[in-house]
């Protein structure tokens, strides 16, 4: 779909990005869209209203106190007389304000006040987004329906890398134009999985792995930011949860299995945890304790229940598409590709963890198909995790 005929209100927050809002307004008025800008103090200080004014060529806002303005309810009209609700860039304040329902200025007030869809483009430092405040206020927001668009990982105007970057203008454009077709997911329902298990072995000890879990949460991320409903079974990690998604919390892999059994029916189930294969037969009631010369105690192993497999079996409550993970240290393809036969899934997620992937901030994989197996460079696991969601949306294209 194209904007053409949209109105759209465009609040410019502060941010050394904010130059690129003048672009993502070009780029909408390109398409036939209205845009009016909105400029916060902070915002005006990066952007000046001349230079919105001749890009959107209609008057900018920004000031709350306005007698001309809000003799007639300035901020009222700004909030209802238009199709959809722009912010980009969106700074740490301003998604922190729109949480809490604060209303100090225009832009807030108009947040507050409106029934339109809101699409936020977050922009700035990485040690800012990841913050458990901003994460908080960012699963609020989506909680509550705000779309996000990005943050890119990248450069950032100090020598930082990491999470935070303002997303490009054409990438704002492609979310906006899904704000009003519902996203390409959308009525679907997708089961996610992420994260390590923990085997106990006793109240203080168990068995688990490296996994960060930040592949899955970033997976379960872009599926949700394409529209789908998203469900994430997730074992003990130490990540926020992901903006819009609903998380099911489990420590061991008979724990997950249960959940995502509960989370069925689902159209789309990837299960990217790095589930533990066996388990203590038996868990000792009390911390197992060392005796001076004695053996260290044996510990006899059950295997566990094979998740992607269960998931897999054919049968009315099989997903459309089941993805599996093959995290491998040595002949990466031949292993998944052997894999994707003996589980039944349709899909493969190979990657080599014998270096820095298990709780890394990178991934290089194949995907692994029925018709070969497909090599990607190595990129960020938010990266990996938006093209595979990418991927999903052009198989289901070719479902319906």
């Amino acid at each position: 779909m194209t904007l053409a005929g949209k109105r759209l209100l465009l609040i410019v927050s502060g941010s050394v990005a904010a130059y690129k809002a003048l672009e993502l307004a070009r780029l909408a008025r390109k398409e036939g869209a209205a845009v009016t800008g909105l400029l916060t103090a902070a915002g005006a200080r990066f952007v000046t209203p001349h230079a919105m004014a001749a890009i959107t060529g209609t008057r900018v806002f920004g000031d709350l106190w306005s007698l001309e303005e809000e003799s007639h309810v300035g901020h009222i009209r700004l909030a209802r007389d238009h199709d959809a609700i722009v912010v980009a860039p969106a700074s740490a304040d301003l998604l922190a304000k729109m949480a809490l329902g604060l209303a100090d200025d225009l832009a807030s007030t108009v947040l507050l006040a409106t029934t339109r869809p809101v699409l936020v483009a977050p922009a700035m430092n990485p040690t800012m987004w990841a913050h458990p405040a901003t994460q908080g206020h960012a699963a609020t927001l989506a909680a509550r329906g705000v779309r996000f668009a990005g943050p890119d990982s990248g450069e950032m105007a100090e020598p930082e890398t990491g999470p935070g970057r303002l997303a490009e203008p054409p990438a704002i454009l492609d979310a906006i134009r899904l704000l009003f077709a519902g996203g390409p997911l959308a009525g679907r329902h997708a089961l996610v999985t992420s994260g390590p298990t923990w085997e106990p072995i006793d109240p203080v000890r168990f068995i688990a792995n490296r996994s960060s879990g930040r592949q899955g949460h970033a997976i379960a991320a872009a599926l949700a930011g394409r529209g789908a409903r998203v469900t994430l079974v997730s074992g003990p990690v130490q990540l926020p949860d992901p903006p819009g998604v609903t998380v099911a919390r489990v420590e061991t892999a008979r724990e997950m299995l249960a959940a995502c059994e509960a989370a069925l029916p689902a159209d789309i189930a990837v299960c990217a945890a790095a589930v533990s294969d066996w388990r203590p037969a038996e868990t000792a009631p009390r911390k197992i304790k060392k005796q001076a010369g004695a053996p260290p105690p044996a510990l006899a192993l059950a295997e566990n229940p094979d998740i992607l497999a269960a998931l897999s079996a054919p049968g009315k409550r099989r997903p459309k598409l089941v993805i599996g993970f093959a995290a491998e240290t040595n002949d990466v393809v031949s292993h998944a590709e052997a894999k994707r036969l003996r589980k039944g899934c349709d899909w493969i997620v190979a990657n080599d963890v014998s270096g820095d992937v298990m709780g890394g901030a990178e991934n290089e994989v194949h995907l692994v198909t029925e018709d070969g197996a497909e090599h990607w460079p190595r990129l960020a696991k938010e990266a990996v995790a938006a093209r595979l969601a990418d991927r999903i949306v052009a198989a289901f294209a070719v479902f319906a």
